[in-house]
């Protein structure tokens, strides 16, 4: 259910097959017959072709230098460099990343969500203050790494149908499973993950985001969430191989989902799956990318009408591998004076209360308890903002459509983006130490400082 999966090549690390650009099998007895004016001039062509050909893929190749400014360990750092400053054009087609002849798994980006590739992506981990050079090649094969991201999408147009797999989807505020009378989508909208954690958004109206805990590194099968008809059920909040649901959302926005806070009351972007009508006009979903080190999707809210204003949403969703996190990012224009963008982090469970940590440049909300259905399990769950949008945190009412939640209240300029990442640990995960406060403490503050790190790039030919 895919766009694209590939696997590495056992026969070929690099993964691509390789190929010669110029290839000239030059006979030399039939060079011998020539007359010796025209047998000088074609050895001298050939020189200059060889010559030529070796330049080129000098010329081809580009020196990439790397380096960490900051003196932390920084591991699958994320590195996105734009492709104008690679001089890049569709005809060169992919990129090959190699350092010390090792392959870099990357891929072409579309980091503002708009259809058009506009980076080169790749995730490397450094040293403090390490410097790395690396080679960037455009070859006419694409490369095939290890898959470690993913997004799942299906749906349904009736509930005697199938579910099928799909790239988009555009619904309207009637489209809702209490209107229609069955649900259209597998897991209740897209599943997003990485090879450490998953999460999914209820695209059915509700637009909260929950919480699958993982227990290995695979992607989680297609079939999570329909049955051997493809009809869709609720199969994972069972215990699998791979993993399973594990956070309860109730009536809050999961784990990153947002409203506003208008005259002084919290407005939810959606409704409840008790109602039957949406407050937001149109919703329109779509995958953007699906990669081996990143996905992507990006969902339009047009006519969010709450608390007697009609705003207009969008974000744009991500993740790529080594991280117990997405990140997304938000706009919402039409936001009026005294409005405040408010990031959910669902406290069901929740008896330890949440921790506030601070730096110049981001913020956390931590929380750490038997955080999963009915207490069965330790998880740590948190919020990573940008210091200079956070204005403070409150508890969400006790009544009302967006409850249960600490609230991340941030100061927003009208359609300015800002992003901020969901963090997820499950003591069943790969890493079990998440079972402890402290050690999920420093994880999250290990991951911000990472995320918020730069890493120097110099372009060299």
């Amino acid at each position: 259910m895919s766009i694209s999966k590939t696997t590495n090549q056992e026969a070929n690390p690099r993964g691509i097959q390789k190929k010669h650009i110029f290839n000239f099998n030059v006979d030399l007895e039939v060079l011998n017959w020539l007359p010796m004016s025209i047998k000088c001039l074609s050895t001298a062509l050939l020189i200059l072709a060889l010559a030529s050909c070796s330049q080129h893929k000098e010329e081809a190749i580009k020196q990439i230098s790397l380096t960490n400014p900051e003196d932390i360990v920084l591991t699958d750092k994320a590195v996105a460099i734009p492709l104008e400053k690679l001089e890049y054009t569709v005809s060169k087609n992919y990129p090959l990343l190699t350092l010390d002849q090792d392959t870099i798994a990357s891929q072409l980006s579309d980091l503002d969500a708009d259809g058009t590739a506009d980076h080169l992506f790749f995730v490397l981990d450094f040293e403090p203050k390490e410097a790395k050079k690396i080679q960037l090649e455009w070859v006419a094969e694409a490369p095939q790494y290890d898959i470690k991201t993913s997004i799942r999408f299906g749906k349904r147009e009736a509930k005697d149908q199938p579910v099928q797999p799909a790239l988009e989807e555009t619904l309207s505020a009637q489209d809702m499973p209490k209107a229609l009378g069955f649900q259209k989508y597998q897991t209740d909208g897209p599943t997003w993950e990485n090879d450490k954690v998953a999460f999914r958004h209820y695209l059915d109206g509700r637009n909260a985001k929950d919480v699958y805990g993982k227990k290995t590194a695979a992607i989680s099968p297609e079939n999570v969430g329909l049955d051997s008809s493809k009809a869709v059920v609720d199969n994972y909040h069972t215990m699998e191989a791979w993993g399973r649901d594990v956070f309860p959302v109730g009536n809050s926005a999961g784990l990153g989902g947002f409203g506003i806070i208008a005259k002084d009351s919290i407005r939810r972007l959606g409704i409840l799956v008790t109602d039957t009508l949406s407050n937001v006009e149109q919703t329109h979903f779509k995958i953007v990318e699906e990669g081996a080190v990143k996905s992507t999707m990006h969902i339009d809210y047009t006519n969010w009408n709450t608390a007697g204003n009609t705003y207009q949403a969008e974000e744009t969703t991500s993740i790529w591998p080594g991280m117990y996190a997405y990140q997304n990012t938000v706009s919402v224009a039409g936001l009026q004076q005294g409005d405040t963008l408010a990031i959910g982090l669902s406290n069901i469970n929740n008896k330890n209360g949440v921790e506030e940590l601070k730096s110049e440049k981001w913020v956390a909300l931590i929380q750490h308890d038997s955080l999963t259905y009915d207490r069965k399990w330790v998880m740590g769950s948190a919020l990573i903002l940008a210091a200079a949008a956070y204005q403070n945190y409150a508890e969400a009412p006790s009544i009302g459509n967006f409850t249960q939640s600490y609230l991340a209240k941030l100061n927003v300029g009208n359609d300015t983006p800002v992003t901020y990442y969901g963090v997820s640990g499950w003591e069943l995960s790969q890493e079990p130490k998440f079972k402890d406060a402290a050690y999920f403490k420093s994880y999250v503050e290990q991951l911000a400082n990472q995320l918020y790190t730069e890493i120097d790039i110099q372009i060299e030919n």
